[in-house]
């Protein structure tokens, strides 16, 4: 089993809670909920963020064969990614239900350290790239001068 096989199981499954998520949403919207206009901004970029971050990750992980990474790194990367997106799109929803608007929040700090997690993750992966195609590259130079 590949290192990040499980990592992907995971993304494919929340994908699904997203997907949910966007079915509350709408149920909200269409008068089966009600929320402020506030709870629906912070709803919808937490939503949103969270769709988007967990196709990235599905992207993240097959390009993640493009590496040379061993098996800690690739789960290290993963982890990180993937906490990341939690906390990115999990702030916006904790703000939502604690902060006020127009104020940082436990919620606003949670974003936050979820997008420098992000920002590791993909800094990481792109490095990893790189370095690979860069080795690649020289075996390939020493291949055919030999």
């Amino acid at each position: 089993m590949r290192p990040t096989s499980r990592m992907i199981a995971f993304t494919l499954f929340a994908i699904v809670t997203v997907e949910f998520g966007g079915w509350s949403l709408l149920g909200m919207l269409t008068g089966q909920g009600a929320l402020t206009d506030f709870e629906e901004q912070f709803f919808r970029a937490g939503h949103a963020h969270a769709g988007v971050l967990l196709t990235l990750a599905l992207i993240f992980f097959v390009i993640m064969d493009r590496t040379d990474f061993g098996a800690s790194r690739q789960r290290l990367l993963g982890l990180t990614l993937l906490t990341g997106i939690l906390l990115q799109s999990g702030g916006f929803f904790v703000h939502m239900l604690i902060g006020a608007e127009g104020a940082a929040s436990t919620g606003t700090l949670l974003t936050r350290a979820g997008a420098v997690l992000l920002a590791v993750a993909l800094i990481g992966l792109g490095i990893g790239v790189l370095k690979a195609e860069g080795r690649r590259q020289s075996l390939e130079g020493s291949h055919s001068s030999v």
